[in-house]
């Protein structure tokens, strides 16, 4: 958010924030990089970037999300270029493309990359000014194919500028790494802001202190003159929720909403950590939970499946097929009820999940996971006539392990996660604490299968079977 104020008359005041917001928008170099906290104000910074050159008729603005439906979220680009390009008498037009047009003529319009080879979709194209909305997220490829389009014949000097969180496995950790402390993850303070300077030839970056340090650096003109390389400068600006103060005055509890996330996200997403990798510990440990000797009264159960097909023989280490049971407590708390792993044939897992349903009983609702494909499909429809009878419901997993794994382990961190003393305790716990760097991750699978379930509460009426594949 910008700091916003009435003026005389009708008049709107529309300013940067004191801080990394103002800095970002003052600073000269030819990409500038915003990114650290959520809720740093780097979306407005961004959106406003563009508002400097809207009495230049030529000019002309580009904002790319990696997709479409990132442009258009709830308090995402488009969103909140709504609240403020009207501001300027701005024109909006939503088809064929997503664009504003001020009464200059100048033009800001927004795209998606979806796709590796979407880029290509911009070859011919000249644009003065590129905004990247979570650099992060687009791939190295993307940005070097757009910077080639970051051109200009409106008298406006072709610039970047970039948002993003910190990711400790793009492209950008690497591109920023002189701004970033090595051994901590986080941004060098007297860093900020600061200037370096860079040639690329091939996919080799050559940075310098000073644009003169790259001189003997050329490469052949049109007319096959070796001429030296034009550098290009850098600058990367870290940003903090506490430096957002609009934001933290509209909605204090922002705050507890980014503590109340798993470890590695809130390093992430809080802290500004661009080392913060998930490691083995970090998403999970024994000692966030309290054992118990019994389950407390008005207990809604869920039990996840992980399934897997191959029965463990000399010489093999195979996945197994992994059941958890986790329930919800009315005081809002989770308890995990039972954990159940085998390896076994097809048939075995049948009879492993039936046998598992009838010791569970009808109360329990099952969640299974539908594999890509018609095999998948196939055998999940055979599950559920098989569970005719339980609420059951076959749903395709989505997002990365990890990211599946997250809401699970920060109700675990933050204490309100409960196991259920038994003889599966010491398995289920060794297998969690070693996710995601152990060899198998099964167990965890099926963990954040039955809790997301539970939480969603996506079943069909009780004592049904629920399929909503496609055969």
């Amino acid at each position: 958010m910008a700091e916003v104020e009435a003026g005389q008359g009708a008049q709107t005041i529309i300013r940067p924030q004191p801080g990394p917001q103002t800095t970002f928008l003052a600073s000269p170099a030819d990409i500038a990089i915003y990114g650290g906290s959520a809720g740093g104000g780097k979306t407005w910074a961004l959106l406003m970037e563009p508002l400097r050159h809207v009495a230049n008729p030529q000019f002309g603005a580009v904002f790319f999300r990696r997709t479409l439906v990132q442009v258009r979220n709830e308090g995402g680009l488009w969103d909140e270029s709504e609240k403020l390009y009207p501001n300027l008498s701005a024109k909006a037009r939503s088809a064929p493309d997503l664009s504003w047009t001020f009464p200059s003529g100048a033009s800001v319009a927004f795209a998606h990359l979806e796709h590796e080879k979407s880029a290509q979709n911009w070859q011919g194209s000249q644009i003065p000014l590129i905004c990247f909305d979570e650099l992060t997220h687009f791939t190295a490829k993307q940005f070097w194919y757009l910077l080639s389009r970051n051109r200009s014949m409106s008298g406006v000097r072709p610039y970047v500028r970039a948002t993003c969180n910190p990711d400790a496995d793009s492209w950008v950790a690497e591109f920023i790494s002189w701004w970033i402390n090595q051994a901590s993850g986080l941004p060098i303070p007297e860093r900020a802001g600061v200037l370096r300077w860079f040639v690329r030839i091939g996919d080799k970056i050559i940075w310098a202190d000073k644009p003169e340090e790259l001189s003997q650096y050329t490469a052949p003109n049109e007319d096959g003159i070796e001429t030296p390389i034009p550098p290009k400068s850098v600058t990367f600006i870290p940003a903090k929720l506490s430096d957002n103060r609009a934001l933290m005055a509209a909605d204090p509890g922002y705050l507890a909403n980014l503590m109340a996330l798993p470890t590695v996200e809130r390093e992430r997403l809080l802290g500004g950590n661009w080392k913060i990798r998930p490691a083995a510990g970090l998403l999970f440990q024994r000692g966030w939970c309290q054992v118990i000797d019994a389950v407390p009264a008005g207990v809604r159960w869920m039990r996840g499946w992980d399934l897997a097909a191959t029965p463990k023989v000399e010489g093999n280490d195979p996945d197994g097929t992994a059941g958890t049971k986790i329930g919800k407590l009315p005081d809002g708390r989770y308890v995990v009820g039972h954990h159940t792993k085998a390896y076994l044939s097809p048939n075995g897992v049948e009879t492993l999940i039936k046998n598992t349903a009838d010791q569970d009983g009808r109360e329990t609702e099952i969640s299974l996971p539908q594999d890509p494909g018609q095999a998948g499909k196939s055998q999940v429809a055979n599950l559920i006539k098989l569970l005719s009878g339980f609420t059951a419901r076959a749903t395709p997993e989505s997002g990365d392990k990890v990211t599946r794994f997250s809401p699970f382990s920060a109700q675990a961190e933050a204490g309100n996660v409960l196991v259920l003393r038994g003889a599966w305790n010491e398995d289920w716990f060794t297998a969690l604490e070693g996710f995601p760097e152990a060899t198998h991750d099964d167990d965890a699978d099926s963990t954040s299968r039955a809790f997301n379930a539970l939480i969603e509460n996506k079943t069909g009426p009780a004592s049904s079977a629920v399929f909503t594949g496609f055969l």
